[in-house]
């Protein structure tokens, strides 16, 4: 009798589990595919519906989305916003052009894709992806030209690698703003992503993109862009230097710590600049002097172009409050105990869990940021009693949300449209870059949960 009990409890778990996943899900489908609402409209809307939908009084609706939007973007806006920034200083002062063309150079026609996916990763860091995206586009066309080679084969490494970083890496906004949610580290979700990013990034790009080859432009008429032209571009050692500050600042404060072991006053130094948003805002600092003032450009001129970045990040920064108060809903309705408790009952590892409900969620709404805030949402409540480490669950999220790119994903059809090839060419390009970038990121995953 007692394990009958036992099983309809399970069962009903289940049920319950099953039943918050498909409205959450099925809601922000239908407001941001169907509807075609704004993601921050939608994620408010689904929130507050989904309060009532669990019994709470609707003054206790209202103060949750506040505790959750506050908490959300008190953690991570100096961060996004640092690295914005630094991002659009990179693109603008010509120092991801230096670095793209110096690596090519050394690369050369034999070994192309790798310099192109090595170009990916280093200005991918620092660039938010759309401005990635639209600034590498000049380079690989001047490429093909110069080479005479397939625009597929030679994009492919490059975009790949600006996928990983995007999905992967922080400080861009997904990887960021988990980070927050699950209070990991962000040397340690760097240096692990990196890891992982590692043999994902060369199957998808310089392995794979050997058998497009006979993938073609609808039309030789590619929509290439001109490449910006600076009267004073920067060295290479300051360009990698100010893409990479945050990197190297992280290993120096470690370099650092480890030197001064037990000195209190350099551990109290060393916690304090590992704070991502301290760690940003002197990156920011930094990069303001080497690539700002050092290439005589006027204060003005540099925050003008501060504030470009800012507003590319805008919408961004929104959808991240708005999935907070999403993320607080579950936690004071107390739905995220009962998702807590079916999750424990699931015979599944909790990273491959994180992984399916992150491409699940990106498969239904397209953008890998709603997917992995969404999932972070839903996982983030019960992360304490799935015994494994936060800095994982954050890379196995952010390998599900690339899953797979198709129709309702605008990077979908930024590709299309950019290259000029068809739906179908897209689908074997684009759709299976992405998708072999998600499954052997997460293969990388749960090999470091061996040893992590």
């Amino acid at each position: 009798m007692g394990s009958l009990r036992s099983v309809r409890f399970i069962i009903d778990n289940y049920m319950q589990i099953f039943l918050v996943l498909l409205l959450i899900i099925i809601g922000l489908t239908v407001l941001t595919s169907v509807c075609k609402i704004s993601p921050f409209i939608s994620f408010l809307i689904i929130a507050v519906g989904a309060g009532l939908l669990f019994g709470m009084p609707l003054l206790s609706i209202a103060k949750s989305l506040q505790k959750g939007i506050g908490e959300m973007l008190g953690s991570i806006i100096i961060t996004l916003a640092s690295g914005a920034m630094i991002g659009k200083l990179v693109a603008k002062s010509g120092a991801a052009n230096v670095i793209a063309e110096k690596v090519i150079t050394i690369c050369g026609r034999k070994y192309l894709s790798w310099g192109m996916m090595l170009t990916g990763l280093i200005i991918g860091i620092p660039l938010f992806y759309n401005v990635g995206f639209v600034l590498v586009i000049p380079i690989i066309f001047s490429l093909v030209y110069q080479y005479k080679l397939p625009v597929i084969q030679v994009a492919i490494p490059i975009l790949a690698a600006l996928s990983v970083a995007h999905s992967l890496l922080p400080p861009h906004p997904s990887p960021a703003a988990l980070i927050g949610i699950f209070n990991a580290s962000i040397s340690k979700t760097f240096f692990y992503g990196m890891i992982a990013a590692i043999p994902a990034v060369v199957l998808a790009g310089p392995v794979f993109s050997r058998f497009l080859s006979r993938i073609k432009p609808i039309s030789t008429q590619l929509y290439a862009q001109e490449t910006t032209q600076v009267e004073n571009p920067p060295s290479l050692g300051i360009s990698i230097l100010s893409a990479l500050m945050p990197i190297f600042l992280l290993l120096i404060t470690i370099l650092i710590s480890i030197i001064f072991k037990g000195n209190t006053t350099v551990e109290k130094m060393y916690d304090f600049i590992h704070e991502p948003s301290i760690l940003m805002l002197v990156s920011l600092l930094i990069v303001t002097l080497l690539l700002g003032k050092r290439q005589g450009m006027s204060i003005q001129h540099v925050m003008t172009t501060y504030d470009q970045g800012i507003r590319e990040i805008a919408t961004i920064i929104l959808i991240i409050g708005a999935s907070g108060g999403l993320k607080q809903i579950l936690i004071d309705s107390q739905v995220s105990n009962e998702i807590a408790l079916a999750l424990q009952a699931i015979q599944i590892h909790p990273l491959i869990l994180a992984w399916l409900v992150a491409a699940t969620i990106r498969l239904l709404l397209g953008s890998a940021t709603v997917a992995g805030l969404t999932a972070a949402g839903i996982i983030a409540p019960v992360i304490s009693d799935l015994n494994v480490d936060p800095n994982l669950i954050i890379l196995a999220i952010g390998s599900g949300s690339i899953f797979c790119s198709h129709v309702n994903d605008t990077g979908f059809w930024m590709f299309k449209e950019y290259f000029n090839v068809s739906v179908k060419d897209t689908f074997l390009s684009w759709s299976l870059m992405e998708t072999i970038v998600s499954v052997v990121g997460l293969i990388g995953v749960l090999v470091l949960s061996l040893f992590v």
